[in-house]
């Protein structure tokens, strides 16, 4: 778990941490990314905080949503990644 700065928003740092994660290949392509509620366990935070970071990342082309099953690793890290 990341060692968040609690003086700061803590969302994008969450998003800047599973980048990082996802750069290492801690979930390979097509995986299932862990849940909201998960991810908020994990980080010690509300679920809310970790669905902005989950937003973001999809936005950036991160994970892709399938509708009813989660959020999954793309095949392909977004550009500029």
């Amino acid at each position: 778990m990341a060692d968040l700065d609690r003086s700061r928003n803590l969302w994008p740092q969450i998003a800047d941490d599973l980048r990082r994660r996802l750069r290492a290949g801690e979930w390979a392509p097509g995986e299932r990314f862990p849940g909201t509620v998960a991810l908020a366990a994990e980080y010690g935070t509300a679920q809310a905080t970790t669905q902005k970071a989950v937003v973001a990342l999809r936005t950036e082309g991160w994970l892709r949503l399938e509708v009813g099953q989660g959020n999954f690793v793309t095949d392909a890290p977004p550009e500029n990644a």
